[in-house]
């Protein structure tokens, strides 16, 4: 047996319970693999509180991100072996020291990145792949918007963003997180708890406007995200942080220039093997190169794992955050 967190009912991070669970031997097309970290996002809390049925109903251990060794796999699998380093964005149940996972989600960790990071980076990286190079091919002559700046998505993307020459702008909640920020390529940051985030986009661009705003926060957001954007801009709402948005109005993109609104999910984007190696790949390649570098701000055992939910929902965490079994 091994041990995991369980979700038996859902609600606040105190319905987590620390459990001995069984795992059995991989079937066709799924491995086995052994956790040295699991990372924690935003998501995961989602699932716990309801908010998001689980797939598989109750009870379940959350999580969709980690990095291990693969201890074995079932028939048909060739792409891993036992003994491989591996990482994934995968179903609900990372948050357990072993896991079955199906194997098609495995990509194998390049040398020169070490497991924590793998582990911290699959799903916040592949969100801001997706988010800058195809729901909006960010270039030169982009400028964005980016809330929750400090986040972990949002330190990966300011530094991928800048890199490929865009205005970045980005928005947090205290001076220590916009000091973060604006150490991972963000060239303005608005502190959206003392400043008018649409009045103050409007005088870093001249009243233009924003081509595109990546929107992970929701209801606190909108409708001033659609504000900040030039005629016929892209809102891209990819999270839902402080609560959904229930009264989403179709005509306002209408009334605020013609606006594009998207709601993507990175599991769309890699839905094929395909596609899952081209995301995967072109992250490891910018850290490898340094481009982006993935900082690991907390960490917490697996055990703990209620405290951590609790300081990701009171917005005391930055940037990546990880459990360790």
């Amino acid at each position: 047996m091994v041990q995991a967190v369980r979700v038996n009912e859902t609600g606040g991070p105190e319905v987590m319970t620390w459990e001995h669970i069984e795992i059995g031997e991989p079937g066709a097309g799924e491995a086995r693999i052994r956790h040295t970290a699991i990372g924690l996002n935003f998501i995961d809390t989602y699932f716990r509180s309801g908010l998001y049925p689980a797939p598989t109903g109750l009870p379940f251990s959350p999580g969709n991100e980690g990095a291990g060794i693969v201890l074995s796999v079932g028939e048909g699998v060739d792409h891993v072996k036992p003994g491989d380093r591996v990482a994934y964005v995968g179903p609900l149940g990372a948050y357990a020291q072993e896991r079955l996972v199906p194997a098609a989600s495995l990509v194998v960790v390049p040398e020169g990145i070490d497991d924590k990071t793998a582990a911290a980076m699959m799903l916040k990286g592949m969100t801001a792949q997706y988010l800058l190079r195809q729901t909006y091919k960010v270039g030169p002559e982009t400028t964005l918007l980016f809330h929750a700046a400090a986040g972990g998505v949002g330190l990966i993307a300011g530094q991928w963003a800048a890199h490929l020459g865009a205005t970045v702008i980005g928005t947090a909640g205290s001076e220590d997180k916009i000091e973060l920020a604006k150490a991972h390529g963000y060239q303005h940051m608005i502190n959206y708890r003392t400043e008018n985030f649409v009045e103050r986009v409007k005088e870093i661009t001249d009243g233009k406007g924003c081509d595109v705003v990546y929107d992970s926060v929701g209801q606190d957001t909108y409708p001033g995200s659609l504000d900040c954007l030039k005629p016929r801009g892209m809102w891209v709402s990819f999270g839902q942080s402080s609560g959904p948005i229930t009264d989403f109005n179709l005509a306002l993109l209408a009334q605020k220039g013609s606006l594009f609104a998207t709601r993507p999910s990175l599991f769309n984007y890699i839905a094929t093997r395909e596609d899952l190696e081209a995301t995967a790949g072109e992250l490891f390649d910018v850290v490898q190169k340094g481009i982006v570098k993935i900082g690991i701000n907390q960490e917490y055992r697996l055990a703990d794992a209620v405290q951590a939910h609790s300081d990701l929902e009171g917005r005391k965490t930055t940037g990546t955050t990880v459990l360790l079994p």
